[in-house]
């Protein structure tokens, strides 16, 4: 089990957006979607780019990267559409108290 990361309070996240957060170095890339949040990484696989400055899609739970609109899968770190061909990574995500925290590997 890694460390726990307390990052925001849950209101603070608005549903159908991405917050960046740097969490132990590493940048994260917070999605509330309802009362489901999701955490990934905020570096775009195919070119460093923040994928916390992209589009979120609600319905298919994806997150798009801004550059070059490659969509990762919110739940797997799966691209879903090409450039990407490479996983980012998802960290586990609970709400606890109403905090939001990540466990980090």
């Amino acid at each position: 089990m890694g460390e726990r990361v307390r990052v925001c309070q849950l209101e603070e996240l608005p549903s159908g957006e991405a917050r960046r957060f740097v969490v132990g170095g590493r940048p994260v890339a917070v999605v509330r979607i309802d009362d489901e949040v999701y955490a990934i990484e905020d570096t775009c696989s195919h070119e460093e780019t923040s994928l916390a400055e992209g589009e979120v899609w609600v319905e298919e739970r994806e997150l798009e990267c801004p550059k070059h609109g490659s969509t990762f899968d919110l739940r797997t770190g799966e691209p879903r559409t090409l450039p990407a061909t490479e996983p980012v990574a998802v960290f586990p995500v609970s709400v606890v108290e109403g905090a939001v925290e990540l466990e980090l590997p």
